[in-house]
């Protein structure tokens, strides 16, 4: 009931700590579209819009999976006037159900003054929101009228929040984190306005001081805000606030802040300049999703507002023991990496250190742990299992001991790399990789280390069990 209130909110619900089982996406899910919000609403369908390279209309597509939305229908709902207010910079649209209506959230410039950036808010009582009228209904009205933009709504026991980017006068920056509660009407705020956020570290300020974007997530009493820094480019990256739930949210006190980026470009992966994100559930509600947008080159040339290749971008979210969240990196493009719990560690993954393939729990580096199942190198219906922070690298037995090193396209590597999937020898749900090459030898770990052996007995064969989250 709560899972379901919560989706009615418009609220990502984060699913059960540790035990989620692994979803399967390809990367990218959307080619040109930038700020990419997503939203799972009661009906059964994912709700996307995201920014056009014109910026001259709002899209919007529906489907029933995520990795559905790459290939479904896309609507415009709403196009820039032609003249005056709202007629230029039509910025980071986001969708959420308030009230039994669809509301659109957006950011636009004047025809004569393209960077004069303010917020905006379209209605439509319509059950589908790509169907019936969109009411506008007018700017968000803030203490200053100054450049903003990324205006996002969540609910915390009870109370609806609107959290946004603006320029404040007196203070140099681009742009910093805002907080206020909503008003009687969902584009109207009230009361207290909380600054969270002034850019200050050197990631929030290269090429441009900025914060802006901000996303909320929640779980277990307690807040996460994530927000967007720097310029557009590479150096675009993601930081993080939390707080308590039960906490006073417009005491900036109640807040902390992050000192050093939580997402950020990746040059082994081949991801640049991540952010400006959003936060979805999974098809089964277990797992929590990060939605983002991001280049795969780095160098741009110009401004890169100009530059359109920015694409919609999905990958798990995984929960610390801490119970705070762990982005870990972008992945590489195309399908999307797994974890190997243990079956009979059950806090304990599979993870490469030095090179050195291991289980072990707490893995902060989330993607030591993180591994793309992609058909077998020796062929013959196997699978291999490559590493996601160094592509190209993937787990093979040598001497029986298992490492995570780069395939030098060899028979031997090939094989020695191989596996082939079965059923969990000591949980059906689960499964177990037999050597391609050594036919009846699994890999299990003993000691904290992987190995290919041979398994006998039932605690022998626990060890030979994984699953995959």
């Amino acid at each position: 009931m709560l899972a379901t209130l919560a989706v009615a909110a418009g609220l990502p619900v984060a699913g059960p700590a540790q035990a989620a089982p692994s979803v399967n996406y390809t990367n990218p899910l959307a080619t040109q579209r930038a700020d990419p919000h997503i939203v799972r609403h009661t009906d059964g369908y994912y709700y996307m819009t995201a920014t056009v390279p014109q910026y001259d209309r709002i899209v919007l597509r529906r489907a029933t999976t995520l990795q559905g939305l790459a290939t479904a229908a896309e609507t415009t709902i709403w196009r820039r006037h032609t003249s005056g207010e709202m007629g230029a910079h039509i910025w980071a649209p986001e969708i959420h159900f308030i009230n039994n209506r669809w509301y659109v959230y957006f950011a636009a410039g004047r025809t004569d003054d393209v960077w004069r950036i303010r917020m905006y808010v379209l209605e439509n009582a319509n059950a589908n929101p790509l169907v019936g009228s969109w009411t506008e209904r007018g700017r968000i009205t803030t203490p200053w009228d100054t450049f903003s933009l990324d205006a996002s709504t969540f609910v915390v026991n009870g109370v609806r929040y609107l959290t946004w980017a603006q320029q404040e006068p007196g203070i140099s920056t681009n742009s910093n984190v805002y907080l206020a509660r909503m008003g009687a009407n969902p584009w109207q705020i009230t009361g207290t306005v909380t600054r969270l956020v002034v850019p200050t570290y050197d990631w929030e300020t290269r090429g441009h001081r900025v914060a802006e974007g901000p996303a909320v997530i929640q779980r277990n009493g307690r807040v996460f805000l994530t927000y967007s820094a720097s310029a557009t480019d590479a150096n675009y990256c993601l930081g993080m606030l939390s707080a308590s739930a039960g906490a006073n949210l417009l005491d900036a006190a109640s807040w902390s802040r992050s000192s050093t980026p939580v997402f950020a470009s990746n040059a082994a992966t081949g991801q640049y300049g991540p952010g400006h994100n959003s936060f979805t559930v999974s098809e089964d509600g277990q797992s929590d999703i990060l939605v983002y947008h991001d280049r795969n080159y780095r160098d741009i040339s110009g401004d890169p507002l100009n530059d359109p290749n920015r694409r919609t971008r999905i990958q798990k979210l995984y929960w610390n023991a801490d119970g705070t969240p762990n982005l870990g990196i972008p992945v590489p493009d195309g399908a999307t990496p797994v974890r190997l719990r243990s079956h009979d560690l059950s806090t304990s993954y599979v993870r490469h250190y030095d090179h050195r393939a291991r289980v072990e729990p707490n893995v902060a580096n989330l993607a030591d742990s993180q591994f793309r199942i992609v058909a077998g190198l020796a062929g013959a219906g196997s699978v291999s299992l490559e590493s996601t922070n160094f592509p190209g690298y993937y787990l093979r037995h040598r001497d029986f001991a298992l490492y995570v090193e780069q395939n030098d396209g060899s028979a031997l590597f090939g094989a020695d790399a191989s596996f082939h999937r079965r059923s969990g020898l000591a949980a059906s749900a689960g499964l177990s990789l037999e050597s391609q090459n050594f036919p009846g030898r699994y890999v299990r770990h003993r000691g904290g280390l992987l190995h290919v052996e041979a398994v006998s007995s039932s605690a022998e064969r626990a060890s030979a069990t994984f699953h995959l989250e």
